[in-house]
């Protein structure tokens, strides 16, 4: 066991092990037996957009509220451990992610039917459901926005990727926390309306 948990690798196989194993076992209580159809697919990929949500919600919290506010208490020679090391590589898979649930999240929308509805926030049938998701979507998609083409170019000047001076290096890191905030922000209603849609519509 101890083989599996030192690598991370071995750990994250283990899990997908798991996982079918327990999808097997599953199997063969559902009374019409495993069935390759629509239904499966849109559960399957309901399951990818959770499990990207939460890697990429997961990071944007581990972002505001553990590395951002205790920056300012680590000592200056120990800060390129957190910038050269760990906030690069947590960047990685925070973008990463976020890309793996807005297209996990697409393809879901287009399975059950509800892509264009929840586009048009359920302006197109009157439904709430619709509107739910769609208002989820539509915020999801802007923090999809912020880390893409804003938080992620930002941080590439913050943490030295890209060259600039200091006085370039703090606005962007400014403006990267301004933005990684604002996505904190919106996580919030965006997981309120992805949730409501599932249990209260």
């Amino acid at each position: 066991m101890a083989k599996i948990l030192t690598s991370l690798n071995h750990t994250i196989v283990a899990g997908f092990v798991l996982a079918v194993v327990f999808v097997l076992i599953m199997m063969q209580w559902h009374s019409g037996g495993f069935s390759n159809d629509q239904a499966w697919w849109a559960f399957f990929f309901r399951w990818l957009h959770v499990l990207s949500g939460v890697m990429w919600i997961g990071i944007l919290y581990y972002f505001n509220f553990v590395q951002i506010p205790n920056m300012p208490n680590i000592p200056d020679d120990q800060k390129p451990a957190i910038t050269k090391v760990i906030a690069p590589e947590a960047l990685f898979w925070f973008r990463w992610a976020a890309m793996s649930t807005i297209v996990t999240g697409l393809i879901l929308a287009w399975l059950n039917g509800y892509l264009v509805d929840a586009i048009t926030i359920g302006l197109m049938s009157g439904s709430a459901k619709a509107a739910a998701i769609g208002i989820g979507m539509w915020l999801g998609t802007i923090m999809w926005f912020n880390v893409w083409f804003i938080i992620w170019p930002n941080q590439k000047i913050a943490l030295g990727m890209v060259e600039a001076d200091a006085a370039g290096k703090a606005a962007a890191g400014r403006t990267a926390m301004l933005f990684s905030r604002t996505n904190t922000m919106l996580s919030i209603p965006m997981l309120y309306c992805m949730v409501a849609a599932q249990n209260i519509f």
